[in-house]
């Protein structure tokens, strides 16, 4: 005797992606990139109130090494 098999209550999703975000999801990882990415790109504008020059050495040594192995 064979034995009835049930079907399944949701079936899988074959054609695309059942998952849906919020536009903050996405919004927010986006903003924080582009934040982080202007503050690596100009630190003249991102140095602290003490003026550590350590931090601001190490920054424009990172901003040279990159300037010039990118020319």
């Amino acid at each position: 005797m064979s034995a009835r098999t049930h079907p399944r209550p949701h079936p899988a999703t074959t054609s695309g992606v059942g998952v849906r975000l919020p536009w903050w999801a996405v919004a927010l990882p986006a903003l924080a990139f582009l934040t982080l990415l202007l503050l690596i790109s100009n630190p003249a504008q991102a140095q602290a109130a003490s003026g550590d020059p350590v931090i601001t050495d190490v920054v424009e040594r990172i901003q040279h090494a990159l300037s010039s192995h990118t020319r």
